[in-house]
């Protein structure tokens, strides 16, 4: 018995112990054996620093070009007792962040201390409460759609702008957007100026939807396809996943989405596709579900085909099976010409008119692009074989997932397919080949002889669909 005691007291002496080696660590807890250790005040440079003891941070601003590289502490306050890491005098590098410990016996506290420039930014733009901005920060531009029954020549902004900046025309205030009208930021030694255009525009015709807010913020694969779209095809426009979540344009009488995804080193996994894109492109399933079963026809191509799985147009749920890719600025050359072959029977598709060659064999092949084109190959196919994967067959494939091959690889593999339209819905194709590219680095591809068939085959895909959509 006195064994047993004397183990449960030794235990008891430990479980002490641990809880006292834990109060020690945790100097954000009431437990702290030293005196205070908050950081009162502090000014570097002789300015002031606001402090936020709840989240231990300190924030200082000045002004616009000032070097904040090697800046003094001038003055600083901390509890009785305690000792700062830091000290006045000390002159100390604010370009990043930095860190000051309080320390007062057994306790301690840590202050994230952050020098920042003053900023003048608009960071929200609307017109009537209505009509949402797109903001372009790096051009300092802003685009407002409004429908052509809107009068242009007196809307009142809302604006937002970063903390304690003023900006005129200022915010409530009527202004005539006739022609584009210059918005000035100012904040102390900051100042800004943004753009603002109206574009009066009612349903677009086509669209190209794609992550970034404007055609200038997307990769170059994609930025590629949205200008030729928007320069090809008669009214068509640009449209943000936020845009399309926020119903920023009617699309009643849109008959085509196009959504072009690119993705360096490729994605094989849903997974890969959930993390690469936009929380907006996943809200969005929900409208584009919505245009579709209306009566709209969806063009997905390279990793966008993923989409058709989420808006519910494939008869098991299931994306690409064979999917890869490369990094475009050290993507391969090919040696030759490259191509894909039209699946039999689909020679005569709209798709393909004026694109298609005979090959030696006697099969139709589409050329996308000749020897020395820089690509990715980034590729989402579907595999058909009894080796892996789920389709033993070709019929297999098309009975279970409800899709019918316009392109394979000659190898068997689905790369180009389509999903038919209902009594109410329009189409989906997809084109997943990775001879389908629009960009090469450092290649200047209208010396390509090939690469033209790119756009054709883009132009009649969009004429197709536009025939086959419903709205």
């Amino acid at each position: 018995m006195n064994g047993i005691k004397q183990h449960i007291n030794q235990v008891f002496v430990i479980v002490l112990s641990l809880i006292f080696m834990i109060g020690c660590d945790d100097n954000t807890t009431s437990l702290q054996l030293g005196g205070d250790t908050w950081l009162k005040s502090l000014k570097i440079d002789d300015f002031q620093g606001i402090i936020d003891n709840s989240n231990k941070t300190v924030v200082i601003e000045v002004p616009v070009s000032y070097n904040t590289e090697a800046m003094k502490i001038t003055a600083m306050e901390i509890s009785e007792g305690a000792e700062a890491s830091m000290k006045v005098g000390d002159v100390v590098n604010f370009s990043f962040p930095q860190t000051i410990k309080v320390t007062n016996g057994d306790a301690f506290l840590e202050y994230t201390v952050t020098v920042k420039h003053e900023e003048a930014k608009i960071s929200s733009f609307k017109l009537n409460g209505s009509y949402e901005g797109i903001i372009d920060e790096e051009n300092h531009s802003i685009l407002v759609r409004v429908p052509t029954s809107v009068n242009i020549t007196s809307l009142i902004p809302t604006i937002e702008t970063t903390n304690n900046a003023t900006v005129s025309p200022a915010s409530g205030q009527a202004v005539d957007f006739t022609a584009p009208v210059t918005f000035t930021v100012t904040y102390n030694s900051a100042s800004s100026q943004y753009v603002v255009t109206v574009e009066k525009s009612d349903s677009p015709l086509a669209v190209y939807v794609g992550l970034a807010t404007s055609v200038n913020e997307l990769n170059p694969e994609e930025k590629e396809a949205a200008q030729w779209l928007l320069d090809n095809i008669p009214n068509s426009e640009y449209l943000s996943f936020d845009d399309v979540l926020a119903d920023r344009v009617d699309l009643s009488g849109c008959k085509v989405m196009w959504w072009h995804l690119h993705i360096d080193g490729g994605i094989d996994t849903e997974d890969k596709f959930d993390a690469a894109i936009t929380q907006s492109a996943k809200l969005s399933v929900s409208k584009m579900r919505d245009f579709y079963q209306n009566g709209g026809s969806l063009l997905l191509t390279r990793f966008a085909t993923f989409y058709a799985a989420k808006l519910g147009v494939t008869n098991d749920g299931k994306i690409p099976n064979n999917c890869w890719g490369g990094i475009e600025t050290s993507s391969e050359t090919t040696e030759g010409p490259w191509s894909f072959l039209v699946t039999e029977g689909q020679e005569n598709h709209p798709l393909y008119s004026g694109v298609t060659t005979a090959s030696a064999s006697g099969k139709y092949e589409v050329y996308t692009c000749d020897a020395g084109y820089k690509i990715t190959n980034s590729t989402a196919q579907w595999h058909i074989g009894t080796d892996w994967g789920d389709y033993p067959d070709l019929n297999t494939w098309t009975t279970n997932h409800g899709a019918a091959s316009l392109g394979n690889g000659g190898d068997g593999a689905v790369v180009v397919w389509e999903y038919p339209s209902s009594t109410t819905s329009g189409r989906v194709l997809c084109i997943g080949s990775g001879c389908y590219d629009w960009y090469a680095d450092g290649v200047d591809v209208s010396r390509d002889q090939y690469h033209g068939n790119v756009a054709t085959l883009t132009k009649n895909a969009i004429e197709y669909l536009m025939d086959q959509s419903k709205n």
